[in-house]
């Protein structure tokens, strides 16, 4: 008998002392029941909805503009290249980057609603420069000793590296003052 016919005899000797075809039904009972209870637990469902957009954003049967373009109505207080040029979105960095914790905050009119919303611009970090879609708006711009107003800082702070790629631009919701 080879090695591994007698390692497997062994083991399933050991196996069959220590256990039932009862204990085995037991368990497997356990695991049906628990598996089907598995779809009952609460799970976020981001995605549910997908007709509705989010609140600020376009409506599909609007014409809001160009998110790729600097005049876009959330870019009114973004200094820095647009992430949504550089293989990210507005929401989200490229590849590669990481975004900053740290951010700077506007408030800005959306002609297709109407209404202001407060935009975060966050800084992603970690890769050089991305060089395309630089954007200069300076609406509600304070000086930097005005750092959460402030547009002319290197916000990647708290992140693995300080290296500036690009900027996102992110609903935060509705502002409710003027």
């Amino acid at each position: 008998m080879s090695r591994i016919d007698l390692w497997f005899s062994t083991v399933t000797r050991h196996v069959a002392r220590r256990s039932s075809r009862s204990g085995f039904l037991a368990q497997l009972a356990t695991f049906i029941v628990g598996a089907s209870a598995l779809p009952l637990l609460p799970v976020a469902r981001a995605q549910g909805d997908t007709k509705a957009p989010a609140p600020g954003e376009p409506d599909a049967s609007t014409a809001a503009g160009d998110p790729g373009q600097c005049d876009y109505w959330r870019h009114c207080a973004i200094d820095g290249f647009l992430c949504s040029c550089c293989g990210g979105t507005q929401k989200s960095c490229p590849p590669g980057t990481e975004m900053s914790p740290v951010t700077w905050v506007g408030t800005c009119h959306n002609p297709a609603d109407g209404k202001d919303y407060i935009i975060s611009y966050n800084d992603c970090c970690g890769k050089h420069i991305c060089g395309l879609c630089y954007c200069h708006r300076n609406e509600g711009d304070k000086p930097e000793y005005f750092p959460a107003r402030s547009n002319d800082i290197n916000w990647c702070f708290g992140t693995k590296s300080i290296v500036y790629n690009c900027s996102t631009a992110i609903v935060l919701g509705l502002a409710t003052e003027k």
